[in-house]
């Protein structure tokens, strides 16, 4: 579409018990992956691993991060905004637990998509798919 902008993320695909992890940012009312936007000159490994570690206290192995799936959906609550999401999946040291700007965190099944944003929901529908709701 003419005048649509593209953000370009890194998530992490943690799958625990059959559960994907989810956070909520404030004032959000959509749960999103763990992750974020590159800043300038930073890969997408390397923005994973700080937001991770930023959001939930992760320290992820960066050299064992695997690409899994990378998603174009409709950025939640921006209009005329499309959200380029690359999943990663990789192991991590630490127990995940809201921190910085995440006010909720949850592990997510696959009938939870009406609790996320749009491109947190293809990645649900793509765990189905390849059958990935084992342990990351």
């Amino acid at each position: 579409m003419i005048g649509e902008q593209t953000l370009t993320s890194a998530a992490w695909l943690c799958v625990e018990n059959g559960r994907l992890l989810a956070v909520r940012t404030e004032g959000r009312d959509a749960f999103y992956l763990p992750g974020g936007k590159p800043e300038p000159g930073e890969t997408l490994a390397g923005a994973l691993v700080r937001e991770v570690r930023e959001e939930v206290g992760v320290e992820l192995e960066a050299h064992r991060i695997t690409p899994v799936v990378t998603i174009t959906a409709p950025a939640h609550g921006r209009p005329g905004t499309l959200v380029e999401m690359h999943c990663f999946r990789a192991p991590g040291h630490g127990t995940p637990a809201p921190a910085a700007e995440i006010a909720e965190m949850a592990w997510l099944g696959p009938d939870d998509g009406h609790l996320c944003a749009p491109a947190v929901v293809q990645a649900l529908d793509h765990l189905t798919e390849v059958g990935g709701w084992h342990a990351s």
